[in-house]
């Protein structure tokens, strides 16, 4: 991972135990912080959830059938939700402008820059699994990741002026949202992948100012494969080396299983790729 955070290591640590839904995760990390590389501390651990259900319902045009209560985790050290600070100042994406859009590959606020990569579309579809895989509407996702270079708009050095790469939706009648981007890239320390944080309404959302008013916050995984062939393409070279040197068995995060968190992926690199992932929560 990129150490370009401005408080250094330390301060990441005391991050994620203050700011992680999973504070038991958090102080796992900063006991393995001598040790751990700060790639996986960079975004913390996971819990997961039994509660499911396995009722096969239609709403609307989404039809699910067996769904889970998608795996807890942190948001870690770079969610520009307004729960830390970036170059000494509040950290926090969802009061800018425009920030509810489903295209969030350029910047909205002090900058127009588009982050360049594979075109990708982010399709989630918000789940009640306490109720029969029932569609959810209008609640807000807010998502955010890295560039294709590992790096975090906002916090990263050299993207700090930016904020692209973040946005929020709020779910339609069949529980679903979509987000027009790019494929991550994979930095030292973790494997590929897009976190997001869920909210009972937009308000909920774009008032955020203190840990806890999110009903969820997880992360989306990628099938290895598709990385590869991505990581292939122009732009992604140091994902080549970083991917190879790393394994879900090994991720700090997704270690302890990613049957809720894979994302269904589709496309190439010529013509874009869609990923889609059915989020689970109990409402």
């Amino acid at each position: 991972m990129h150490d370009e955070h401005p408080h250094g290591l330390v301060h990441d640590l005391q991050t994620l135990v203050h700011t992680a839904p999973d504070r038991r995760q958090a102080l796992r990390w900063l006991t393995l912080g001598s040790v751990a590389p700060l790639g996986l501390l960079g975004c913390g651990g996971g819990s997961s959830d039994t509660a499911s259900t396995s009722t096969t319902t239609t709403t609307g045009t989404t039809t699910t059938g067996s769904c889970s209560v998608i795996n807890n985790e942190t948001s870690g050290p770079y969610p520009g939700d307004g729960t830390n600070t970036a170059n000494g100042a509040v950290a926090n994406a969802l009061l800018l402008s425009g920030i509810v859009r489903s295209n969030i590959t350029a910047s909205i606020v002090g900058s127009s820059t588009v982050a360049p990569g594979v075109p990708l579309t982010i399709t989630l579809t918000l789940v009640n699994a306490s109720s029969s895989c029932a569609s959810l509407a209008g609640y807000a996702i807010y998502l955010w990741h890295c560039t294709r270079d590992g790096l975090y708009s906002m916090y990263s050095s050299g993207v700090t002026g930016e904020n692209y790469l973040r946005g929020v939706q709020v779910t339609d009648s069949n529980g679903q949202v979509s987000f027009t981007t790019i494929f991550p890239g994979c930095y030292s320390g973790r494997m590929p992948h897009v976190h997001f944080e869920v909210y009972a309404s937009l308000a909920a959302a774009v008032s955020n100012t203190t840990v806890g008013d999110q009903v969820r916050t997880s992360q989306m995984a990628f099938p290895v494969a598709t990385c590869q062939t991505v990581y292939a393409s122009t732009g992604y070279a140091a994902s080549v080396a970083n991917l190879a040197a790393i394994s879900f068995a090994t991720d700090g995060v997704f270690s302890d299983g990613t049957s809720t968190e894979m994302a269904t992926v589709a496309g190439s690199v010529s013509a874009g790729y869609a990923a889609s992932l059915t989020v689970g929560i109990s409402a």
